[in-house]
């Protein structure tokens, strides 16, 4: 059941244009995985935290784990970066506080696949 909701989503968000934008900075996935490898490779947080790194060069350079494969605990750890950093960048460069909720990256990193992300990424969408 969760699965026959999910995929629509999946093939929705993996098109729209925060996706788009977000590949201008480079592939997903090794350029050539599904959509789904690819979704892999936003929720980790890895590709995200290096698109934020291109975006705000001068941050502080937290340690990302790399190498996520699967683990709630790096998967969150991964997201909560890049939340900061993202408050970081409104704050400090642009000037301007963050009045919006933002994701919950607990719920996101526990469970990737429920669709939240997707929704929450849309949230990252009006933020950049």
């Amino acid at each position: 059941m969760e699965n026959e909701i999910f995929t629509p989503l999946l093939e929705q968000f993996m098109s729209s244009p925060l996706v788009t934008w977000v590949k201008t900075f480079g592939p997903l996935a090794g350029g050539n995985g599904t959509n789904l490898e690819e979704y892999v490779a936003l929720v980790d947080g890895v590709y995200l935290n290096e698109v934020m790194l291109q975006i705000n060069p001068k941050s502080a350079n937290q340690r990302i784990n790399k190498k996520v494969n699967n683990d709630a605990s790096l998967r969150i750890q991964n997201l909560s970066i890049l939340v900061k950093q993202i408050k970081t960048y409104y704050q400090e460069t642009l000037q301007q506080l963050i009045m919006m909720s933002l994701p919950n990256v607990l719920i996101i990193g526990k469970n990737p696949f429920s669709g939240k992300f997707i929704f929450d990424q849309d949230k990252k969408c009006i933020l950049v």
